[in-house]
């Protein structure tokens, strides 16, 4: 019964109260043989005479008395036990990261090696690994011929998760400019306050444009002291691509080119560390590794709120036992 009660967050301040009704079956045979000792005894030959009358409802409905009087004794004792409604309030202080997400979304994200193709599984894995990190801050920087701040740092994961699910590749101009991703990504914690400063950055290719050279862009990485994990993402050899042709948008497999010399450069520098990823479940996998090494520290101070529910019971038990008094002496009363 306790675990029952625990269900619906409600605690018995003295159970040990609920022990009493042990006695309910001893005081229903007390009443019982009570009534049946005080009850007029009439000794006649033969009931041939009265086997025709009905018996009373007040007769048939006696028994009443005795139901109220236990249903008081039981309302009672859980009123001595005292149950009350738990509500917990719990204060959380944490050591949040601060995360930027700088994910490559030009045309070659359409590649089709991973399901349904990199930018969607790259947008599907993003969203778990935001619901994963409560206590952080993250952001989103995109990239592709250029860079953009797609979110800025902020611990409203339904906005984050909102501006990830309207990322598509053709939002900026096309080609890859890793360089600049980084730099606007470091841009976007310079300021940031938490006691970790993380950049997640994500490409399928090699840096071929941008304002902002990959190695002025680690470097500035390496002076604001920002952490960052590299992702090439792209199957081994080729890929089925997209491409544009006279004739309109045709499939075509091409060579996949990940530069991950620089990559590698980048997170080493940084420390933090290179990942490659092939397939659907290797990016999650990489995410997962990612949740695990930058940990938050999160400190939870709970506090418990007691209601007291004893009235009702109490008032229910006085309910009862009142009926009980005023049924047994007016529609109930025996004959003196």
């Amino acid at each position: 019964m306790i675990k029952w009660l625990e269900k619906y967050h409600i605690v018995l301040a003295s159970p040990h109260f609920l022990w009493l009704l042990l006695l309910l079956p001893l005081l229903v045979w007390y009443f019982i043989y009570q009534n049946r000792r005080r009850a007029a005894v009439l000794k006649i030959s033969t009931t041939s005479g009265i086997r025709h009358i009905k018996q009373s409802w007040k007769v048939r409905w006696r028994p009443l008395l005795q139901v109220l009087r236990a249903l008081a004794f039981v309302a009672f004792v859980l009123a001595m036990a005292r149950p009350q409604k738990t509500n917990v309030t719990e204060n959380v202080d944490s050591e949040g990261i601060d995360i930027v997400l700088s994910m490559d979304i030009s045309g070659s994200m359409l590649a089709e090696d991973f399901k349904p193709n990199r930018i969607e599984a790259a947008i599907s894995t993003a969203m778990k690994f935001v619901d994963a990190r409560p206590a952080d801050r993250i952001g989103l920087v995109i990239f592709a011929g250029e860079s953009f701040t797609q979110c800025p740092i902020t611990i409203d994961h339904a906005v984050i998760k909102e501006q990830l699910s309207q990322v598509k590749s053709g939002l900026l101009e096309d080609g890859t400019a890793i360089g600049m991703g980084l730099a606007t990504a470091v841009d976007r914690l310079r300021d940031a306050r938490g006691k970790s400063r993380v950049v997640i950055l994500m490409t399928d290719g090699v840096n071929n444009t941008g304002l902002v050279d990959p190695q002025t862009a680690l470097e500035i990485a390496k002076a604001y002291k920002v952490r960052v994990y590299t992702i090439g993402i792209g199957s081994e050899g080729q890929a089925m691509y997209p491409v544009q042709t006279p004739y309109g948008l045709q499939k075509q497999m091409m060579p996949v080119q990940i530069d991950e010399k620089l990559l590698q450069k980048i997170s080493r520098e940084t420390g933090g560390k290179y990942y490659r990823a092939t397939g659907n479940t290797k990016l999650e996998n990489i995410y997962k590794e990612i949740d695990q090494l930058e940990k938050t520290k999160i400190e939870v101070n709970a506090y418990k709120h007691y209601a007291e529910l004893f009235f009702p019971f109490a008032f229910a038990g006085l309910i009862a036992l009142l009926a009980e008094v005023v049924l047994s002496n007016t529609v109930f009363r025996k004959l003196p």
